[in-house]
């Protein structure tokens, strides 16, 4: 795994070779450590040169080693790092494409680093729940300084090399062959004293008010943490670099690490990182793979409606570098989208450092213009009718084998599609606001869709750079389904004595960064207004009598009704959950208006105000929308609760420190969440979300087993269907 030779007569080059990313697994610790006693041995070889192959350096650490520490096979990295820092000729890490984690710990060991102008680095291990326990933590800061150095530590980023350069954490930048670069440098530095080079001996640069600095830091750290334990240690070891002599702050540092690294914390962030490659692999109900079908290539696609998401869509595909046509039919509206997406393109293409994509997009007030493309999103408003009307017209009038995808959120895909010719070319992609930023991305495939077009669908996913998750049609489909009954268990326990705030506040403690009335007064509290009254779920002033409070036989609360009928949409409004300063105002505070409100609500219900717990919150909350995972598992909406757990953390701003709703029932227990759900069931018959799925009971008959194991029971399940 490792490849050792000698060129330009005196210079030994030690390669790295464990594709795709050269990680530093037992097998390449092992070769590591072999040629450079190999190099350091050799009297003819008086400098030498670390790079990997393939164009890429390292990619740190194989987390599938991760397991347990005690069952880490192979060198440990510390005393390998520590051999190359105290060797007695220059060691020169040759820095392309990467030198992450580990990569660039070993980098940081080396004497000196040339690094490729296009090259990055960074010390990811906090957004896995670690820290860089190989040094990283101790040298680091030493080398760049404490400030720069917990910038980088604690939000694991990614820098350039230019950047790198500037921080001085890299000594040249190369703009053409790397490994040339640094094996004339290494001809240069070497027979030099090598004291000066060894960055265990430095001392961190001083820094003034260094207690102050510490604190407010670790405020800072705190609150964007919200309840990861990572970032703080990350924290307390560049703190031990900057106060302790280096043996002492490695001792730190692996203390640090070993709590960190039995944490459930770093399970969850783990099991996201792998989960995160699991959605992309696995069948259609057919039993055809959409991921070894060939797509055909998209050049030119097209966005009907510039709404808010149309915007969005339009910007993240001229991204990607493809021709775009833009329609937009209401005069008003076209002439805004225009100038907000420019102003879009702009934005980007500064935060990107890449060429503006205006020269991609061509606009048109016609549904003509849509002729000639490959593939179409429709963005107009969530209206069915309307949405159907759209479709007749794009089966009339594109190009045969045109592929036709909706950005519902909710609505039936299927139906969509029987408004079309080919029903086959027609998919769901439910982007999420705002659509050129939003990581996630589901793809709604129907019982007809081809498996070409969700290949397509799915690449072209990725190539916006966001995390495609295929799922199948109902309503809501995954993610939307579930929030349903984590939103109506928030209004429940409005209706039964709890606040807005104090609702918000359990869910913000748990790791939201929004509570679920913070998140309603963002998005609009008339949106959803709009579709219940579609649904004929609305009834003036909320209803009266017995059916004020039932709907089809389930408990309903209409407060966000009575809500939206005093014009309280939320931030748009300056009043909503909370109020606000002005109109479009972020800054929640409590309205006193919401008690009064409360209390005669309750009173024309006949409700009691009662205490409500933060635990009762989170449980009701939680494990409702829990339930609904299950049952969407147990419907095969979604292939795994892996799929389930990536919408949630990507789309919905679950915690990731909690690996998501299903990894997070695993961690607490399925039996417990089974009796709990039982708990609140009994005590609320009319509210059927809480009455425990099958699938949950089915595991827990079968022993809670780990979470990567329920597909075999789903699998029997689904069978018995």
């Amino acid at each position: 795994m490792t490849q050792y030779s000698r060129v330009s007569g005196s210079v030994g080059l030690i390669t790295l070779k464990n594709p795709p990313v050269n990680q530093l697994s037992a097998v390449v610790r092992h070769g590591i450590v072999d040629t450079v006693q190999k190099a350091l041995s050799d009297p003819k070889v008086k400098s030498v040169v670390i790079c990997g192959q393939n164009g890429m350096f390292c990619g740190g650490a194989d987390i599938k080693e991760f397991q347990t520490l005690a069952n880490m096979r192979g060198p440990p990295l510390i005393p390998m790092i520590h051999s190359i820092e105290a060797a007695d000729k220059p060691v020169v890490a040759a820095i392309e494409g990467g030198a992450f984690g580990g990569g660039l710990e070993l980098a940081l060991g080396c004497h000196y680093r040339i690094a490729h102008s296009k090259a990055k680095v960074g010390l990811p291990e906090v957004t896995l729940g670690l820290l860089p326990a190989a040094g990283g933590s101790q040298r680091l800061p030493r080398l760049i300084g404490v400030p720069a150095a917990l910038s980088l530590i604690t939000t694991g980023r990614h820098i350039t090399a230019a950047e790198a350069l500037q921080l001085g954490l890299v000594d040249q930048v190369a703009d053409h062959n790397t490994v040339d670069a640094a094996v004339k440098f290494a001809l240069s530095v070497a027979g030099q004293s090598l004291d000066a080079r060894r960055i265990s001996n430095f001392q961190c640069p001083p820094v003034p008010n260094m207690d102050a600095l510490f604190e407010d830091v670790m405020q800072k750290v705190r609150t964007t943490a919200r309840g990861a334990i990572a970032p703080i240690a990350c924290v307390q070891a560049v703190r031990a670099a900057a106060t302790l002599p280096y043996t002492q702050g490695m001792q730190r540092e692996k203390e640090l690490m070993a709590t960190l690294f039995t944490s459930g914390q770093a399970r969850a962030l783990q099991y996201c990182f792998f989960a995160q490659r699991v959605v992309g692999r696995w069948s259609m109900p057919s039993g055809a793979r959409w991921d070894t079908s060939k797509g055909r290539p998209i050049h030119k696609a097209a966005v009907i409606g510039l709404g808010t998401m149309g915007r969005g869509i339009t910007v993240a595909l001229a991204q990607t570098g493809l021709s775009v046509v833009a329609v937009e039919t209401q005069e008003k509206q076209f002439m805004e989208a225009k100038k907000a997406v420019s102003n879009m393109l702009e934005r980007g293409a500064k935060r990107s450092g890449k060429p503006l994509a205006h020269g991609k997009i061509t606009y048109s007030q016609s549904l003509q213009a849509v002729a000639d493309v490959d593939l179409v999103i429709e963005a107009v408003f969530e209206d069915m009718g309307l949405k159907k009307k759209v479709f007749q017209q794009l089966s009339a009038v594109c190009k045969p084998g045109t592929f036709l995808c909706t950005n519902t959120s909710t609505l039936d895909v299927d139906e969509l599609a029987s408004q079309t010719h080919q029903p086959e070319l027609v998919v769901g992609m439910h982007f999420f606001a705002p659509a050129h930023i939003m990581k996630l991305l589901e793809v709604v495939y129907g019982p007809r869709s081809s498996p070409e077009l969700v290949a397509v669908v799915m690449e072209l996913g990725k190539k916006m750079g966001k995390v495609s998750v295929a799922v199948g049609n109902c309503r809501g489909f995954v993610g939307n389904r579930m929030l349903k009954p984590y939103r109506d268990q928030a209004y429940f326990l409005l209706e039964e004595g709890a606040t807005p705030q104090l609702i918000d506040q359990a869910l913000e403690e748990f790791g939201f960064a929004m509570g679920a009335f913070k998140v309603s007064d963002l998005s609009g509290l008339d949106v959803g207004w709009k579709v219940r009254k579609e649904e004929g779920l609305v009834q003036p002033g909320g209803g009266s009598g017995k059916s004020a409070r039932i709907r089809n036989g389930v408990r309903y609360s209409p407060l966000g009704d009575l809500m939206c009928e005093q014009g309280r949409f939320g931030q748009k409004t300056g009043r909503g959950w909370y109020q606000y300063d002005k109109p479009g105002s972020r800054d929640a505070r409590p309205d006193p208006w919401m008690h009064s409100f409360l209390e005669e609500y309750r009173a024309r219900h006949g409700l009691v105000a009662r205490r409500i717990s933060n635990q009762e919150v989170l449980e009701r909350c939680l494990y409702a929308m829990i339930n609904e995972g299950f049952r969407v598992l147990e419907d095969g909406i979604a292939a795994g609760p892996e799929d389930i757990d990536i919408i949630y953390v990507f789309g919905y701003g679950w915690p990731r420190h909690r690996g998501g709703p299903m990894f997070y029932a695993n961690m607490v227990g399925l039996e417990i969440v089974l009796e709990r759900l039982e708990h609140y069931a009994q005590a609320n018959p009319d509210m059927p979300t809480l009455q425990p799925c099958s699938l949950l009971r089915k595991l827990v008959a079968s022993g809670s087993p780990p979470v990567n194991k329920w597909k075999e029971v789903i699998k029997n399940v689904r069978s018995q269907l």
